[in-house]
């Protein structure tokens, strides 16, 4: 597999070889240790989740407190969506800013999102299935949200998403600078902290 950071320091994309013949296909969607290699640390998975999405269906942005927050490695088996990384990270040097991959059923790809790091995608098709591996179970006490329609954030949604289709609990989050002021957001120095404890626990 190939593994890119994103625009977005501390989030990747996964790019796997995909191995077909007349009887389908075959791939390796997770590797530990290549993943390890990138990002400076293994991962100590604790949840497995799945969404399935109408087409136009936003979900996000959403966020942990960190720590420790809740490290996310997303594909979708099924259908097609656009995932977005968004760098909420107070005083980092890409704050505000956000970075995207498609992740579908055709080239099979993965994101990374770090701990502290922002979240969201737009299902393209009906039924989007998207499958996550995070590093912490939920705890909704330290969960929390930015609109997605946050003209600060500006995600720029694809037209094949169609009608977009949100929940009131992500219209109703605050915006990123309302987020920032009332101190709801992780900072860079914590997140950098933090990769830091990580990467000496698995040294």
């Amino acid at each position: 597999m190939q593994i890119r950071e994103l625009a977005i320091p501390d989030a990747y994309e996964i790019t796997p070889k995909l191995f077909s013949d007349d009887r389908g296909l075959f791939l390796e969607w997770y590797r530990f240790d290549r993943l390890e290699e990138a990002v400076g640390h293994p991962l100590e998975l604790k949840q497995a989740n799945t969404s399935v999405s109408r087409r136009g269906s936003v979900r996000g942005i959403h966020f942990a407190d960190i720590p420790p927050s809740q490290a996310k490695y997303v594909t979708a088996p099924r259908g097609a969506v656009l995932d977005f990384v968004i760098d909420i990270r107070v005083g980092s040097p890409t704050f505000g800013k956000w970075d995207s991959v498609l992740l579908d059923d055709r080239d099979r790809r993965a994101i990374y999102v770090a701990e502290g790091l922002g979240h969201c995608f737009v299902a393209l098709t009906d039924d989007a299935t998207v499958s996550y591996l995070v590093t912490d179970v939920y705890n909704p006490t330290r969960e929390h949200g930015i609109n997605p329609l946050d003209p600060d954030v500006a995600l720029e949604f694809p037209a094949e998403a169609g009608e977009l289709l949100l929940s009131p609990k992500d219209t109703d989050a605050p915006g990123l600078a309302e987020a920032a002021a009332s101190g709801l957001l992780p900072t860079w120095e914590q997140a950098r902290a933090y990769y830091a404890s990580l990467n000496r626990r698995g040294a």
